[in-house]
């Protein structure tokens, strides 16, 4: 029996820059419904990585994201009693979800300083192909490489 279909909510693009990325990343860093906190470290954020990199902050965003982004993923498949690691492609709207994860994650783990410092160094790291959330992709990518021999089970 086939499942019902996903209803995906029309999200409303941000105020400043009228992107819905930048809204998306700003719901995902919200904590305990502190919604102007989150915005307001994310264009604080923003204003750090403009004067830091002297670019377009949004161009830094988007490159963070699609360098922070994987490509292939592992799942765990059980087939006969035994559970597989099957590498599998990662769909576009899970891929922009996994890298803001990974580098709020990155920004997150990072200490002695003001979210919105951590924050824009993260995001300047990873648009420049380094920092932790592009080690956790290469990993991602590792793993599925490594269980390649699996991929046949994928549906």
């Amino acid at each position: 029996m086939r499942r019902k279909k996903k209803v995906l909510r029309p999200i409303e693009p941000d105020i400043k820059y009228g992107n819905v990325l930048v809204s998306k990343f700003v719901n995902y860093i919200m904590l305990g419904g502190k919604k102007s906190i989150a915005n307001r470290i994310v264009y604080d954020a923003f204003d750090v990585v403009a004067e830091k990199t002297k670019k377009d902050p949004i161009e830094v965003f988007d490159l963070a994201l699609n360098n922070a982004g994987p490509l292939m993923e592992v799942k765990s498949k059980r087939i006969g009693g035994a559970t597989y690691q099957v590498p599998m492609e990662v769909r576009g709207d899970r891929k922009t979800y996994l890298s803001m994860r990974w580098i709020l994650g990155a920004a997150r783990a990072r200490k002695g300083k003001p979210m919105k410092e951590r924050l824009a160094a993260e995001l300047i790291a990873a648009s420049k192909n380094e920092g932790d959330a592009v080690k956790r992709k290469e990993n991602t990518h590792r793993m599925a490489e490594a269980n390649r021999a699996f991929a046949h089970f994928a549906r």
